[in-house]
């Protein structure tokens, strides 16, 4: 006899698992109506509300420090700050994607629960801290072949990877408690609004702002947030995690979150490193010229992220319910939110990326071939939807990790052939060949091993989803 979804869990029988397709989109409804897809949609609408937010104020931050600073110095902050982000990411060693794994899993043992919430950041903060230690060396030993305008700014930027780290690994364990606010307002509100003031506070006294006062500024305001965003997540997992003693599993929860690491860290070199690489071959306000470009296409790159913050977990707990089909119908879903606003989105950005580019001044506006080709990236990502986060929270975090460092690969091969050649097209059109392989891979890969297959344009399938590959294959 066939079951209804219970309300705790939301899981069917087997014999729901053989719906078909109508029965599926009312079994999914049912989802969206209680915990499971009901907490999704208002994680994904409070997360796209804040990233929508945050990227118009990253946006008018990056104008304005343009224009503060001239295409050189912002150029210089813009390869610092980037490899802030790429060291920040690695330092984390996958703790900032696993909260997203462990705490849905351990709901039901609060004792590994308080272990991985007090290791997983105090781990994170010691890894960063090495890592600045390492830095500080390395720039130190590479002076003689570093052009000297880096230097000092990538000193200062060093002393920002502890709490930079931090909040990455925070970010997680709030957006794994369905807390959208806290987990991004700091980033992507509070962080952008302490640097401005403190670098209108700086003009106002009469200082003039370069990459060196750029960094220095961005170093205090990542401490100021990072640390207030520590005082209330403690305060409300005082509210949700009951005292008591802690177990520890820290090789097991490794052994999760390296891979994690190498999935998380390859997104981001394949999304940032072009800035990096571009700094080999061009001169620093040529960098600025590719950095404008890529925010600018950011506009419509956070949906993407957005959807993968919000649906992480859910994947999680959509796999851990053992409901195949369930799981592939949220998939679809979270694909068409991923895609139709980042078709939209793009279409506006085109018709706007003229008059966008020239706010950042002078010059700028020359990066608006750089935003066409890369488009092509940002939405061949996004007809795949958040695939990767698929396979991280189904247990084949290391197909996807090997997938990630093949697009890497590729992405430098490329950029190495085509920058010398093409100058800053060249790098646009690596990066966007790259994400085009990713997303062509992910897909593959997601149908092999799940059954699901996350692309805009999959047909539904006729009966219920394939059972689940083994984890970890």
């Amino acid at each position: 006899m066939r079951q209804t979804p219970t309300a705790s869990t939301g899981r069917l029988d087997g014999a729901d698992a053989l719906a078909p397709a109508g029965s599926l989109r009312t079994r999914l409804a049912g989802l969206l109506r209680r915990g499971v897809g009901g907490g999704a949609r208002r994680m994904a609408l409070s997360t796209f509300a804040i990233r929508i937010v945050g990227a118009g104020l990253a946006y008018l931050s990056q104008i304005l420090m343009a224009r503060w600073m001239g295409a050189h110095d912002y150029g210089v902050f813009s390869v610092v700050w980037t490899l802030v982000m790429i060291l920040g990411l690695f330092a984390c060693l996958g703790f900032s994607a696993s909260p997203n794994r462990f705490v849905p899993e351990y709901a039901g043992d609060p004792a590994l629960l308080r272990g991985y919430l007090h290791s997983s950041r105090l781990i994170a903060v010691g890894a960063a801290s090495l890592l600045a230690l390492l830095g500080f060396a390395g720039i130190w030993l590479l002076r003689p072949v570093i052009d000297p305008v880096y230097v000092v700014p990538a000193y200062l930027a060093m002393l920002a990877l502890p709490v930079f780290t931090l909040v990455g690994v925070q970010d997680g364990i709030a957006r794994s408690y369905d807390w959208p606010a806290l987990a991004m307002l700091p980033t992507y509100i509070w962080r952008p609004l302490t640097l401005l003031a403190l670098l209108s506070a700086a003009m106002l006294l009469g200082y003039q702002i370069g990459a060196t006062a750029a960094a220095a500024a961005a170093v205090a305001a990542t401490w100021a947030v990072g640390l207030y965003q520590l005082l209330k997540l403690n305060g409300n997992l005082r509210g949700r995690v009951p005292p008591g003693p802690r177990r520890f599993q820290i090789q097991h929860w490794l052994a999760i979150s390296l891979p994690m690491l190498l999935v998380e860290g390859f997104l981001q070199l394949i999304t940032s490193a072009d800035v990096i690489m571009v700094s080999f071959w061009r001169p620093p306000d040529e960098v600025g010229v590719y950095f404008a470009a890529s925010k600018t296409l950011a506009l419509v790159h956070f949906v993407y992220f957005a959807v993968r913050a919000a649906s992480a977990h859910r994947f999680s707990s959509l796999y851990r319910d053992g409901d195949p089909a369930a799981l592939d119908a949220y998939v679809r879903m979270a694909t068409r939110w991923t895609f139709w606003p980042s078709l939209a989105g793009g279409v506006l950005l085109l018709a706007l990326g003229p008059f966008l580019l020239r706010l950042f001044g002078a010059g700028f506006e020359a990066g608006y071939p750089l935003i066409a080709v890369l488009l092509v990236g940002v939405l061949a990502r996004a007809s795949v939807g958040p695939a990767d986060a698929l396979l991280s929270m189904s247990g084949h975090q290391k197909s996807c990790a090997g997938i990630y460092a093949g697009v890497f690969g590729l992405n430098v091969v490329l950029n190495v052939a085509l920058i010398p050649m093409f100058g800053l097209i060249g790098a646009a059109l690596a990066t966007a060949a790259a994400i085009f392989f990713e997303a062509v891979a992910l897909s593959l890969a997601s149908r092999r091993k799940l059954g699901v297959t996350p692309f805009i344009l999959a047909s539904a399938p006729v009966g219920g989803a394939p059972g689940h590959g083994a984890p970890g294959r």
